[in-house]
């Protein structure tokens, strides 16, 4: 099963049809995923199941229905054990960007953190759920694949937001902290905080 966010109500990937109340189930062969995208923005659906006959090739087939951007992203532990989060678009996040040419992901991952925050000595600890998400550019939808990365850095210099990027605060945050940016964030980042 996986789950792709629209906003922050979800399209689930699976085999299995299940009939739930605010829930519409499709079949993966005949889906318009436009108006599913659509029916979820305009509608008090909770969000919509796409079914599958193959686990294995349920992501693959959805993958052909948009337009793919790659990105990759951090969730960077200091030595305090606090957790770096950008502030953009007036929710917090963590710092991710697009894939450049003849890079790999895990030195989009490092170069995105330290673009969108200045900080610097990043080390991979292992790779983290990557996350699907449909956005709209310039009137068309698209399906964002973030790959992201545990790391570690300890970095204590100041923190700067890339402004040109939309971000308005950098701050390492503690448990308490989290827990309190997470009733103003996005669905994707609550899976992996």
């Amino acid at each position: 099963m996986y789950k792709v966010f629209v906003n922050d109500k979800p399209i689930i990937l699976t085999t299995k049809v299940k009939k739930e109340k605010h829930f519409k189930n499709y079949l993966m062969s005949t889906v318009n995923i436009g108006k599913v995208i659509r029916e979820l923005n305009s509608t008090d659906l909770e969000g919509v199941r796409i079914i599958g006959k193959n686990e294995e090739k349920l992501l693959k087939s959805f993958l052909k229905k948009l337009p793919n951007v790659v990105a990759g992203g951090g969730k960077v532990f200091n030595d305090k054990g606090e957790i770096l989060f950008i502030y953009r678009n007036d929710k917090w996040d963590l710092p991710k960007g697009k894939i450049e040419a003849d890079e790999s992901i895990e030195e989009t991952s490092l170069r995105e953190v330290e673009e969108e925050t200045k900080v610097n000595g990043l080390k991979i600890v292992k790779p983290l759920e990557t996350t699907y998400h449909i956005f709209k550019r310039n009137g068309r939808h698209q399906l964002k694949i973030t790959y992201w990365f545990e790391m570690t850095s300890t970095y204590t210099g100041e923190l700067v937001p890339q402004e040109d990027e939309g971000i308005t605060k950098v701050e390492w945050l503690n448990p308490k902290q989290i827990k309190k940016a997470m009733e103003n964030s996005y669905a994707n980042i609550k899976l992996l905080v």
